[in-house]
């Protein structure tokens, strides 16, 4: 790297000792070990600034994320400090891991064996075509209890993302889906030849035919002597085709730079592989390796609590985060009577904070499974407290934006069958038999035009002739303007809407959104891409921004809560069954992500932390009924964890009242009812 000459540096000073020493690494791999809350995307954003400022040409810098929305805010924050600010960061390679194997494919995709109209499956897709595959098969006969395909795809994933032999997975993740390992064999093997035959692509194929190209020793100079240094965010969530892609990569070059929390590695069911950021010392020689500890969200006495938690790990990088916030409210550990008393507290504290000045939207109700809100929604809702779930459905699975969506992967790529079958569908009078012949008929002609060359049954014409005439100006108007394209999509699709779903005007304003996003494009391809590699997890995701005076709590799923912050944190559900989930303690490796997994959520907490456990739990929901269990709090919340909280209790007091009372820990009566036992054995 050059002198910086002339640039502005003065923007070092906002970097505390170690983020200065990560920033200004010379050459040679770097492990930066960041604690949550401990300022990890000012790092790698001001490591960018800093190697362009030293003289690296921004095309030269890879920067890869998990969300196209953490690298766009990266080299935001980059270009606010370079010289030339944005005209500079634009030329960074940045975005997701398969956004850029997209880019990669494209460019490489004779040598890669691809067509170059190649168009990529979100998962719901690659559901469909996989099970278009079992059904031709006849796996899916009414005698067996064969995975239905959201199984089967799962299975498929592991093994592609985990490198794991069929067997391994199965045994680890599907044992009862042991007796059809022949069966997936022989799935898997049809599903790979179809989408070869299709010029489609899953996910897991982005990562893959990237990873083969590295293989090839000409091929991994040539991608990797594209760039002088990689850079990777959130480097625990890797799973292990992306730690090959990375070694690949730097086989020639060893300037790369991870970041990432071992003790937030949360995603083994993505296959991800804590393994990665544990082992990186081992797989880059020379690492250096910084950790940051000051953490800039929490006051001190939440981290005192999370820091003895995470302290149980069996391996982990040894860090014990601070904040120069040193005043603050202890962590408040409530025993509930059952679930209605738990609601009723959590509601409370919620109406409390926010008559103290802290607005809905600034806290939030965490949870390990989605279901677990369910009787608190209830209440909020008897309560008239608005409330946005996160960690359901994502935008793009929605029924109306696939139609959509639909039309333009057709317009890209014209044997994309699932595609097509999807837009038959919507034609009256069209039925499977039809639509394999029709899409037969294009696909021989490679051009989404041929679709007015096939005669429909009588019943089809009219309906028909107007696909026809959509798809002719869909690929007359060519590559550019998404936008038009959409709404031409729009004006075609819009009588199908009232006709087929219900709340069809909610349903128009969604894909009228989608356009909206789409004038921001000139490429179609582009656009495609973008929604189909990084879609929006919900309408508001891509909606203009909400008035001031609408406020609501956020109720959210642990997994999908990391990387966010909240004033006010509430853990709901903090029993043995529920967090550890029972359905993920059959091993030490299990327990030990379900460990990271209450440490990921209480660490999302700012000034206040509550965390909640029913004694008992009413079957079926309803408390009229004294058919219940009792629970114990979560094995993970030790003596040592709870010496650093409060204790209190709701409803215990005979099951009657709903007062907040402190509760002593217990040891002292726990000591003598020991002792007087055992005595009896003397």
């Amino acid at each position: 790297m050059t002198e910086p000459g002339t640039q502005d540096m003065t923007w070092m000073a906002e970097l505390n000792p170690q983020q200065r020493q990560a920033v200004t690494h010379g050459d040679g791999p770097l492990l930066v070990v960041a604690g949550a809350g401990s300022g990890k995307t000012k790092t790698l954003a001001y490591r960018v600034a800093y190697l362009i400022a030293h003289g690296v040409p921004p095309e030269r810098i890879l920067l890869m994320t998990f969300t196209r929305r953490a690298s766009e805010e990266m080299l935001n924050r980059a270009a606010a400090v370079c010289q030339r600010g944005a005209a500079m960061t634009g030329r960074v390679w940045g975005g997701t891991f398969h956004a850029i194997a997209n880019r990669v494919l494209r460019t490489y995709s004779r040598q890669a064996g691809l067509q170059d109209d190649f168009t990529v499956m979100d998962q719901a897709d690659a559901e469909d075509l996989l099970n278009v595959v079992r059904h031709e098969l006849n796996l899916a006969r009414g005698d067996k209890r064969f995975p239905r395909k959201g199984t089967s795809l799962a299975i498929y994933s592991r093994c592609v993302n985990g490198s794991e032999a069929l067997e391994t997975v199965l045994k680890r993740n599907y044992p009862w889906c042991l007796e059809y390992k022949e069966e997936l064999k022989s799935l898997f093997t049809s599903y790979v030849i179809r989408k070869q035959q299709r010029a489609v692509l899953d996910y897991d194929d982005l990562l893959f035919y990237w990873l083969q190209l590295l293989t090839d020793e000409n091929m991994a100079r040539e991608i990797g002597g594209r760039f002088d240094h990689v850079l990777v965010d959130e480097y625990q969530d890797t799973n292990t085709v992306q730690s090959d892609i990375l070694r690949g990569l730097r086989r020639f070059n060893s300037n790369i730079m991870v970041v990432g929390d071992d003790a937030q590695s949360i995603y083994s069911f993505r296959a991800a592989n804590v393994r990665n950021i544990l082992d990186f010392p081992k797989q880059f020689p020379d690492t250096t390796v910084i950790t940051l500890e000051q953490n800039y969200r929490s006051v001190e006495p939440i981290l005192e609590t999370t820091n003895r938690l995470i302290a149980y790990a069996k391996e982990r990088y040894t860090k014990d985060l601070w904040s120069a916030r040193k005043e603050g409210a202890r962590p408040v550990i409530v025993t509930c009577r059952d679930e209605a008393a738990q609601d009723k507290y959590v509601v409370e504290r919620v109406l409390e904070h926010y008559e103290q000045g802290v607005p809905l939207h600034k806290q939030a109700v965490l949870f390990r499974a989605g279901h677990l809100s369910d009787s608190l929604e209830i209440e909020l809702t008897r309560r008239n407290i608005s409330y946005h779930k996160y960690g359901g459905l994502r935008f793009l699975e929605a029924a109306h934006v696939k139609d959509l969506v639909s039309f333009l992967r057709v317009t890209e790529n014209p044997v994309d069958e699932i595609a097509w079958f999807r837009i038959m569908q919507l034609i009256e009078g069209v039925g499977p038999s039809t639509a394999a012949k029709a899409i037969a008929h294009v696909a021989k002609a490679h051009d989404a035009r041929a679709i007015k060359t096939f005669e429909p049954p009588p019943a089809a014409r009219a309906g028909w002739k107007e696909l026809g005439a959509l798809m002719d100006d869909l690929v007359t108007t060519g590559e550019g303007s998404p936008s038009a394209q959409v709404q031409r999509i729009r004006l075609f699709y819009d009588g199908m809407l009232e006709t087929r779903y219900d709340n069809a005007q909610a349903r128009r304003r969604d894909l009228e959104h989608i356009e909206q996003v789409a004038s921001g494009y000139t490429s179609r391809r582009q656009f495609l891409t973008d929604l189909t590699l990084d879609p929006p997890n919900s309408t508001s995701d891509i909606a203009a921004n909400p008035l001031k005076d609408e406020d609501w709590l956020v109720l959210s799923t642990i997994h999908s809560a990391k990387g966010c912050e909240w004033d006010v944190v509430y853990l709901i559900h903090a029993s043995d069954g529920c967090l550890p989930s029972d359905m993920a303690t059959d091993n030490e490796r299990e327990i030990e992500e379900e460990r990271r997994l209450a440490y990921v959520a209480m660490t999302r907490a700012r000034n206040f932390l509550y965390i909640t456990w029913p004694l008992r739990y009413y079957q079926r929901w309803s408390s009229f009924t004294d058919k219940h269990l009792y629970s114990q709090v979560s094995r993970f919340i030790t003596d040592d964890v709870r010496a650093s909280c409060t204790l209190a209790s709701f409803g215990t007091s005979g099951y009657a009242g709903d007062e907040v009372g402190y509760m002593g820990d217990g040891g002292d009566i726990v000591g003598r009812v020991r002792n007087q036992i055992n005595s009896k054995w003397d």
